[in-house]
Formats: C-alpha cells, structure tokens, sequence
C-alpha cells in the first residue's frame, strides 16, 4: 500500500485525504496546528458557482492603494517592508486585466460546479453526515452604483448558463424581510448552496481517522530530504515522515515550505474574520452585503457574518476596526441585527491563500515527480475543496484529470 504524506489539514488537505483514502492510499495528515482554527472553520461556507471572476481583475489594486490607510476597509494592504509581497503585488497588478478575467472565467465556473457536484456526491455516500442547503446566494446591494456593476457580471453569468433572478427592492423584502431599507435590490443566484465549515471539518476528520487516516497535529515542517527528483520525507521538529507520493496544500505557508525545495509558488495570506452570532436572527438566505464586503450565512444553529481582505503578514492579529466594520453592516443591511460586543470580542481570523492572478495552483512540479501542489484559493478555497482533492488523487493515481490543469500549474510564475 503506497504511503501520502499530506502537509497541511485545511479542507484541500482533507478532501485530498478523502479521495486518496477512497483510491486505497494510506494517508497522513500533517499540520502545525491541532486543525481546529484557520480559515477552513471561519469562512461563510459558500460553494459558489456564481463566483467566477478573479480576484486579480482591473480596478482591484487601485481600489486597494485608495483604502491603503483605512484600516476598517474591505480591502486593506497594511504597510509595510516586505520583498516577497512587493514581488507578490507586481505579478498581482500585471495579473489584473481584462484578458486574464476572460481566461478564468470558464475555468472557475467549470471548477466549481464541479465542486458542487462532489459536496453533493459525498452527502449522498453517507461516509458522514454534514449541513449542506442550496438556497441560493444573494448579492444585495444598497447603491445604484454597485447594483450596476452586479448587473453587468449578472448578465455574463446567464451567458455562462448560471440561474439567476434579478429582485426589486420589494422583492428582496419579500423573500427575506428582515432587510431594511438601505438595501434597494439584489441578484439571486440560484445556482449556489451553503454548509457549516466548522462542523463539516470536524465530522470529516472524525469519519477520516476511523477509516484509517492518521492525524499528526502540532507538527511544524522544518525541512525535506529529497535524492534527485524524488522527495523521500519531511522533517518536523521531533519527526521524521517518509512517504511515496506527498502533497504541499499548507495554505499561506504553502509558498515558504515551497521555497526550501527551491520552487518558487508566490502566495499571500489575504486575511478574513468572522462572527459567529447564536441568536435568532431571522436570515434564511446567505447573501454577500456588496458595498461593505460582507458575507451572512445561516449555518447550523448560528448565523455567521464574515469578510474583509487583509494584506498584513502571515498573523492572526483581530484588528477591532475591521471587526467594527463587518457588525456595522450588519446592522444597516438588516431590522433588528445587532452584533453584540461579547460577539466581536469572539471574532476569529483566518488566512486565504491568494495567488497573483486569482486561480490556485493544483498539480505537480518538474523538479519532483512525487510532489503535489493544492493551495492558492483566495476566497474560493470552501468551493473548491472537494474538485481540489479528487485531481490531487487524480494526479498522484496517474490518471486522466477531471480538468486540464494547464492553467493551474504550480510553475507558472517561474
């Protein structure tokens, strides 16, 4: 039986392990924490076929430099001395252009329906059971400036065949009454369905050591040892793993642990934070407030509020303003929602790998023919996580992949 060494317990890592363990792999699971915390549990839990524009796109960095010193923004590049990200922000803005929009937004549709179909895939095999509704996304607006712009993609999005319905005000208030006035309209994509993260992360590690998976947790990566093209094991700091086939899906760490096997993945950790209210809210349906960045999902038995894009290292810091930000939105968007300060004072934050030019990096490298790359998601690592793990099995069992993975490479920014 051939040995995986999967470095990074996020959901890349646990689909990875779902699938590989599925194709008769033993697998273990290495991660520096103990795969409680991270962005894996705190993200609004949207699998989003609607979202099929990049990060990277015109507009996005200017937008950035303009709230560069508005530390509550949904945006923030937080200033500082720091080569990688400069380099990082360089292939960021050539990345940024129309054309690159056009190429990706096949392949990030075609991703996440994908994706759809294996979160509803693993429901339906009863390995575990874990929340999944489709209600659908709505995109609400309060401007008609932004109700324009989300028109625009809206109309691209019934081109790509996605269902949608364009709701009035009224409307909007019918479906969901507890908006309040500020909100004037929003796109309802169908198309899209929401989960719990925390508790589908934890059911699935649950079922995963049952079968066999072996969880090594508090294991910082400190080293690899590598004859030629093959790796033979990584170095922790009281451990030694060795493995046939290994897999980097470490998040925003993914591009320093690349960088000590001389493989250059640039990858930033685009930071987010959520809060977690376990009140009555009234909201049935996940929606993205768009002027502040705000995401709402009605999880299982809680109502999670979470956003914001933060360029500032590497950390975990709860910076208030940003907290003060996403319950602002909450309150103008909505009736009678009111983040509590017990609630901010629980606000959690989470590391996003981002990627120059918005799509993740999936497959191997020519430098090792035994290493599998899965990081880089930005904000649709949730999404992806299942299509991510099955062309990682996909890869590792040398068969055909679901997609071409061209566009993916690893080694694209050489």
């Amino acid at each position: 039986m051939k040995k995986v060494v999967i470095i990074g317990g996020g959901i890349s890592g646990l689909c990875s392990a779902y699938y590989l363990l599925k194709q008769g792999y033993a697998v273990t699971v290495l991660d520096k924490s103990d795969i409680s915390t991270g962005a894996s549990f705190i993200n609004a839990g949207y699998v989003i076929p609607s979202h099929f524009i990049p990060l990277a796109a015109p507009g996005i960095m200017t937008q950035g430099l303009k709230w560069l010193l508005n530390s509550s923004s949904p945006f923030y590049i937080k200033p500082r001395l720091d080569f990688d990200f400069f380099k990082w922000a360089i292939r960021f803005k050539k990345s940024a252009t129309e054309s690159n929009v056009e190429r990706s937004i096949p392949i990030l549709k075609a991703l996440n329906l994908k994706s759809q179909y294996l979160y509803e895939n693993m429901l339906a095999s009863l390995d575990f059971h874990f929340h999944y509704e489709k209600k659908g996304l709505l995109m609400a607006f309060s401007s008609t400036k932004i109700q324009e712009e989300e028109y625009k993609i809206a109309k691209r999005a019934v081109e790509e065949g996605l269902d949608l319905a364009y709701l009035s005000k009224s409307e909007l208030i019918n479906m969901e009454p507890v908006f309040s006035d500020h909100a004037i309209g929003a796109i309802h994509y169908k198309c899209d369905s929401h989960t719990t993260p925390n508790h589908f992360m934890n059911q699935m590690k649950t079922w995963l050591k049952s079968k066999g998976v072996v969880f090594e947790i508090n294991q910082k990566v400190e080293k690899f040892t590598a004859n030629k093209k093959q790796i033979s094991s990584v170095i922790t700091q009281n451990s030694v793993f060795e493995a046939d086939e290994f897999v980097l899906a470490a998040g925003s760490w993914t591009s320093s642990l690349a960088s000590s096997l001389n493989l250059n993945i640039p990858i930033q950790g685009g930071k987010g934070y959520s809060l977690d209210v376990y009140r009555p809210t009234s909201i049935s349906i996940p929606t993205l407030l768009l002027e502040a960045k705000v995401a709402v999902t009605p999880m299982e038995n809680f109502t999670r509020f979470a956003g914001t894009m933060e360029f500032s290292g590497n950390n975990t810091i709860i910076r208030k303003k940003r907290v003060e930000a996403i319950a602002r939105a909450a309150k103008n968007y909505y009736k009678d929602v009111e983040i509590n300060q017990e609630e901010k004072n629980n606000a959690k934050s989470g590391l996003r790998p981002v990627s120059p030019d918005g799509l993740p990096y999936i497959g191997r490298t020519s430098k090792y023919n035994n290493l599998t790359i899965a990081s880089g998601h930005a904000m649709m690592g949730w999404s992806l996580g299942p299509i991510t793990g099955k062309l990682v099995t996909e890869t590792i069992n040398n068969q055909k992949t679901s997609v071409d993975l061209t566009p993916f490479s690893p080694e694209r920014f050489k």
